[in-house]
């Protein structure tokens, strides 16, 4: 396999920012995309305009997040500029711009690692241009770029079958407690539960005996799940981990960060054992007798909670934060046990229904692990070899299409049984006057898709 330098096969232009004067939010000059922040899935969203631009993406260039975060990438839909906090990569000739995206997103995790600075990480148009590519024959990287692409779409699915799930309980959640609403006893959260921070990362324990326990980070925590797909480990003391360890039925919650990380917090469902926390994420242990988890979950993702944590938090540019008392004092109306039981139960259906979303990783994996196998089992030792570059295992087109086709399958089935079934979710007895308020859930359906 032939491999290149970036710099022979793609124009890197790093990007500049002009003067904060030609900036404005109305449409005027170029779109202006500074970073990540800027970043979709495959295309940034305009926020900002500039009217003098330094530098200069055009339509279907390679955008590159060089400042913290180093690494993730998205395509330019029409020309724009570019801060400092972006690349242009432009594909030449020899490379397939699609191939090109594709390894890039590949490599991100060892471009993050050549990030340097002090105060953030940073890569610069040397480390860029130093990147090897494997090249592949044109025919072979659009082949790759296809069913990568394909790969791609399904992912996406998978999201959105997620995120219709959420919308399903929220628009159930505001249905069914909206209804009673100046009718229940307001408290505070301090007294229906018990609170606590968790362990402090880089604690000196003078020689004392510890031990090693998986803990969540505040990326672990999201709103209304857990995204347990990086999970590391830290040091406590014994009593640390006896005071801190989860319990299924636990509600974990961020104290701040950015805006978006203010106050998110999800249900732990026990599944990783002995498993504790870190100080910047809080334990609330809920009188089960009065709140139910399930409530707690969705009563955070209300517009009450949010208003609550953003008027509480103590605010900086860019970011805010929560302490433990502010948390206590936030605000909980008390319903119907009966009603937040009932509740728990559609949330348990739809988890249910996410859970069989887990295949398609599963599938995903599965198929790694059998091409592995294989490519060891045919004598092919040497494509590890004789490449240490991390895109060796990426231009194996073999490889890629088996397991491409592997996992669409796999996904395909899942999120089609996940969306019929979704679809097909009834409401509950008490949101309707019949057995089965087919009306009603059609237009939970509708408020989940955004049209109501």
């Amino acid at each position: 396999m032939n491999y290149e330098l970036l710099a022979d096969v793609a124009q890197v232009i790093m990007g500049q920012s002009p003067p904060s004067s030609t900036y404005n939010t109305v449409g005027e000059g170029l779109p202006f995309y500074q970073g990540k922040t800027d970043f979709g899935d495959m295309h940034p969203t305009p926020r900002v305009y500039c009217t003098e631009p330094s530098r200069i993406a055009e339509a279907g260039d390679i955008l590159i997040s060089v400042r913290a975060p180093v690494g993730p990438t998205n395509i330019s839909r029409e020309r724009s500029a570019i801060g400092r906090g972006l690349s242009v990569i432009r594909a030449g000739e020899k490379i397939d711009r699609d191939f090109l995206l594709y390894f890039l997103r590949f490599y991100e995790p060892e471009l993050a690692k050549a990030g340097t600075g002090s105060t953030f990480a940073a890569i610069s148009r040397e480390d860029l241009e130093a990147i090897k590519i494997p090249l592949p024959p044109p025919t072979e990287q659009k082949r790759i770029a296809s069913l990568l692409a394909r790969a791609d779409r399904l992912r996406q699915l998978r999201r959105t079958a997620h995120d219709l799930g959420d919308a399903s309980l929220q628009s159930v959640f505001l249905e069914m407690f909206g209804k009673v609403r100046g009718k229940t006893k307001e408290v505070f959260l301090g007294e229906i539960a018990d609170i606590a921070s968790g362990v402090t990362k880089g604690q000196n324990y003078n020689g004392r005996n510890t031990v090693e326990v998986p803990y969540l980070r505040v990326a672990n925590v999201q709103d209304g799940y857990l995204d347990l797909s990086v999970i590391k480990t830290i040091q406590a003391l014994p009593s640390e981990v006896e005071e801190l360890r989860l319990k299924p039925g636990d509600v974990v919650m961020t104290e701040g960060g950015d805006f978006d990380k203010l106050g998110r917090g999800a249900i732990w469902r026990g599944e990783i054992e002995n498993c504790i926390h870190q100080n910047h994420i809080f334990r609330v242990r809920l009188d089960t007798s009065k709140v139910k988890p399930e409530f707690f979950e969705n009563y955070l993702l209300s517009p009450k909670a949010k208003d609550y944590f953003l008027m509480a938090s103590k605010q900086t540019t860019n970011l805010a934060s929560i302490n433990m008392t502010q948390l206590k004092q936030l605000p909980v109306s008390l319903y119907p046990l009966s009603l937040q039981e009932e509740f728990a139960d559609v949330v348990v259906r739809v988890e249910s229904l996410r859970g069989r979303m887990g295949e398609p990783t599963r599938g995903w994996r599965g198929c790694l692990r059998v091409c592995w196998r294989r490519v060891l089992d045919e004598d092919r030792p040497r494509i590890f070899h004789e490449c240490s570059n991390v895109g060796a295992l990426f231009v194996h087109s073999w490889f890629y299409s088996w397991m491409v086709s592997c996992f669409a399958g796999v996904a395909a089935r899942a999120s089609c049984r996940v969306h019929r079934d979704i679809e097909s979710l009834p409401v509950p007895r008490s949101l309707g006057t019949g057995e089965d308020d087919r009306g009603g859930a059609r237009r939970l359906r509708l408020a989940g898709r955004g049209v109501v």
